[in-house]
């Protein structure tokens, strides 16, 4: 790994775990073993650290999910793919990440709008309406409508206004709130095969739950 992916690497943890504001470039060059004369050598300032962290991750996300969705066997299996995989994702991140982002770090939440916009709700889009076609998902759902709900779920999930953490955990509120989305729009038939895949997955030894 090159440097300056192993800097991204390890400053995404760092972000993640402690979220951004709280995280100088001192730390960064501490964990990682580095100076800061060579920190700044690949990035002018934390505001640019933070902004190719974004690009990082996302760019992982893009690639993790579009092979997830290469191997699924139909629509309902792609979507609880998806959604696990992004949900244990952000399951690991500290929930002040993201208003950090938002309030700080104005070019990094640009990518993440653009990542919501262009990839993520086209990527439920496109799965809804093939579910739809292949008689999976009710017809009468507004496919426009149903892809930004699913997404503001994903991030209502972290707002601890809406679920305390002294409530429930964030990756249970993911699990509850994904089920009760995708339940919503089956048919019967996508309802036999959603009981099958979570028969399957429950049964299996697995570190997470559908």
């Amino acid at each position: 790994m090159e440097l300056k992916e192993r800097i991204l690497v390890k400053a995404e943890a760092l972000f993640w775990k402690f979220g951004t504001r709280s995280i100088t470039m001192d730390d960064i060059s501490r964990d990682i073993g580095i100076s800061k004369k060579t920190l700044y050598q690949h990035f002018t300032d934390k505001d640019d650290i933070v902004y190719q962290v974004m690009l990082y991750r996302l760019d992982k996300n893009r690639e993790n999910v579009s092979c997830q969705m290469a191997t699924a066997h139909d629509p309902v299996e792609e979507i609880l793919l998806a959604s696990e995989m992004m949900r244990q994702h952000l399951a690991e991140m500290n929930p002040a990440l993201l208003i950090d982002l938002q309030r700080h770090y104005p070019r990094a939440w640009e990518v993440c709008t653009e990542f919501k916009e262009k990839f993520l709700l086209e990527s439920i889009r496109a799965n809804l309406k093939r579910g739809i076609e292949e008689g999976l998902y009710r017809p009468e759902i507004d496919v426009e409508i149903m892809a930004r709900l699913r997404v503001e779920m994903m991030r209502v999930a972290f707002d601890t206004e809406v679920f305390p953490r002294a409530l429930t955990g964030m990756i249970e509120v993911q699990i509850q709130l994904l089920h009760h989305f995708v339940r919503g729009i089956l048919t019967e038939k996508g309802l036999f095969i959603y009981n099958q895949y979570v028969q399957k997955h429950q049964n299996e030894p697995a570190t997470t739950t559908l």
